[in-house]
Parts: structure tokens; C-alpha cells; sequence
């Protein structure tokens, strides 16, 4: 039998030609693209500043009305993946903007939510018949398949950033969605309900989320987050990779707050560069106070207050913080966790304070 190297260009077409009437292909034509050596995202770092979109959400404000948009909201593209509502491979991300006295109408849709607040002076979000009031840095989820509205009571805007596991679901096509007949769904429970059932170190007897695989509590106010993160600074030292660093928890597994989406946040002191480091998962980073430089690949960015970032995973990064400075992150970590197909890699010069 002669090689396969052996055979003329067209002896190979012409074999390939006999494999796709019958839906075949050749696996040593693409093999090396289905398990490559390492891995090799298609998203590129990308930074979004507030500056530049604060006025253009604003403007879109007096375009349209919640209502009339469903939700209004501006997509952060991927360079990579314009048209795609893509932030970074496999996850989507938006910063929403509601207006005094408006709603964005009740919906419900298999894909899960977080929302990181930027500004708010009276918003709120409803989610399970539990409505909760959300102030600047809180962290509040929708779970999938659960109906939430949002609306203002208060003065000026209110701004957060939106993530989505849209991606994962859309690739799995498992996706449902619904609309709710009322604009706003009924409050059946009273503000605070979830934390204080399941957020204070005590939990219902029969302690199983109404969520499912989510977290129980839908709401993780800042004050405390940050609170908690402060704290740890007078009894550990930073993480060489993070400076400080806390995550969001489901409080009855002590897992991420969602199956598909993790979330954390981290203090990183003034001056201090963290060493390189890479994972598999992709990131958004939010800056939430401070300012902070990042290098990425060979790149890098400046960020400062409600600046939002995509770190594509498998790409070499570092943080160096001009200030003391807070940020907010969410990755698809929790889904790869799962899977068993998460993996991190640390380098780099040492930590210097």
C-alpha cells in the first residue's frame, strides 16, 4: 500500500470528494484544530471606559424607553466576535441603563444573570416574588428560569453591568424564554428575606435553594462584600496572583453562586504588582474603585472607576494598582470547574509592596 504522502493532491480531493455526499470528513485534515497542544482563544483583551460609554447609554435613554427596549442595554462586543453579543468566548455582557419611574418589564429565560451595579439612587430588582433595593457595587443574581423585572422609584440613573451565560446555553441550544402578563411581578416576600434566611449563618431546615445549582441569596450587598474583603487585609497577606481576594458563595455548598458563572472580588493595596498569571476561563473584569494597570499578553491598559474589561483565557496577565483599588470579577470558571477541564499556570517576578 502506497503512504498517504505519496498521493498526489488530486488522489486526495478525489477521496474527499467520495467522503461528503455521505456527511464524512477526514479527522487528519483538522485534528490538530480539535485537540491543540494548548489553548488558543479567539477573544482578544478589550477595555470599555465609562467615559466613553456613560453618555451614549444616556443617549439611548432618550431614544427609547425600558418598555419600549425590553431591556435597555448596550452589548460589549468582543473585537473577535462583533455581531455575536460575545464578551469574551464563552459569555455575554451588557451595562443597562433605567430611568426614574420606569420598568424594564418581567421576563423569565433559561440563560442565568448576575448584575454589578455602577450608579443607583433608588433602583431595584425583583426577583422570585422578592424585591431588593440595589446600591452601588451590590452583586444581585437572577437565577435561570426565574421571572425578574427591574424599575427606579429614586432620582437620576441607574447603571449596572449585565453577565450572561447566553453563550454556554445557546451553544447547548437548550434556550426558553417567557414573558410575564404583569409588567412587574407580585412581592410576596419582604425585602431581605433570602439574606436573612440563608445568608447569615443560618439556614431553613429543609435547606435547598429555590434556585437549584444557584445560590439561595440573590442580592450580595457591597457594604458587606467589601466590608469582609477590607478585613482579611489585618490578618493575611495578599495573594501574590490577586492581592486580596474573596469570592461570591452559595451559602449551602460553599460553591460559586452559579453552576455555569463564578464571581469575586479583589482588594489589590497601592502599589503592589501582582505576578503573572493564566487561566483557562474567561474573564470580565469590573473596576469598582481605583485605578489599575493591567498587562496582558503584550498588551497593556489603564482602567479606572466602572471601567469593564475582557481577559480572554490562557493569556498571561498582570495587575499593577496606582491606588488602592477594588475589582469585580465573573468568568465561566464555575461550568469549567464541572467539567473538569479548569487549569491555572503562575509565573512571574515576586510580589513587591
Amino acid at each position: 500500500m502506497a503512504s498517504f504522502d505519496s498521493l498526489t493532491n488530486a488522489d486526495k480531493q478525489n477521496f474527499y470528494q467520495e467522503l461528503d455526499p455521505v456527511s464524512l470528513a477526514p479527522l487528519w485534515e483538522v485534528m490538530k484544530g480539535l485537540v491543540p497542544f494548548e489553548p488558543t482563544n479567539k477573544a482578544v483583551p478589550y477595555a470599555w471606559h465609562y467615559e466613553q460609554m456613560r453618555p451614549l447609554l444616556m443617549k439611548s435613554g432618550e431614544l427609547l424607553t425600558a418598555a419600549e427596549a425590553e431591556r435597555r442595554v448596550l452589548v460589549f462586543e468582543n473585537p473577535s466576535f462583533r455581531g455575536q453579543s460575545i464578551v469574551n468566548s464563552t459569555l455575554y455582557a451588557g451595562i443597562q441603563l433605567i430611568l426614574p419611574g420606569e420598568t424594564a418589564p418581567a421576563h423569565k429565560h433559561t440563560a442565568g444573570a448576575l448584575r454589578f451595579v455602577l450608579e443607583s439612587g433608588g433602583g431595584y430588582t425583583s426577583v422570585n416574588g422578592e424585591r431588593t433595593t440595589m446600591h452601588r457595587g451590590d452583586l444581585v443574581l437572577t437565577p435561570s428560569g426565574t421571572f425578574h423585572d427591574h424599575g427606579h422609584d429614586g432620582e437620576g440613573p441607574v447603571i449596572w453591568i449585565d453577565g450572561l451565560d447566553v453563550p454556554i446555553v445557546n451553544y447547548f441550544q437548550c434556550g426558553f424564554s417567557a414573558q410575564l402578563d404583569t409588567e412587574r411581578q407580585l412581592i410576596t416576600k419582604v425585602e431581605g428575606y433570602s439574606g436573612a434566611a440563608f445568608g447569615s449563618g443560618m439556614a431553613p431546615f429543609e435547606s435547598r435553594s429555590p434556585f437549584g445549582s444557584t445560590s439561595p441569596i440573590f442580592s450580595y450587598p457591597y457594604s458587606r462584600a467589601r466590608a469582609a474583603l477590607l478585613a482579611i487585609t489585618e490578618s493575611e497577606k495578599p495573594d501574590p496572583h490577586w492581592g486580596y481576594v474573596l469570592k461570591y458563595a452559595n451559602p449551602l455548598t460553599g460553591d460559586w453562586i452559579m453552576p455555569t458563572m463564578a464571581a469575586w472580588l479583589a482588594y489589590i493595596p497601592d502599589q503592589m504588582i501582582t505576578q503573572k498569571y493564566r487561566t483557562t476561563d474567561n474573564q470580565v473584569l469590573v473596576v469598582s474603585e481605583g485605578t489599575v494597570q493591567v498587562d496582558i499578553g503584550d498588551e497593556t491598559f489603564e482602567l479606572g472607576q466602572n471601567d469593564v474589561m475582557a481577559l480572554p483565557g490562557w493569556t498571561w496577565r498582570q495587575f499593577h494598582a496606582s491606588e488602592d483599588s477594588v475589582l469585580f470579577f465573573f468568568s465561566d470558571r464555575s461550568a469549567q470547574e464541572k467539567l473538569g477541564i479548569w487549569q491555572e499556570q503562575k509565573g512571574g517576578a515576586e510580589t513587591q509592596l
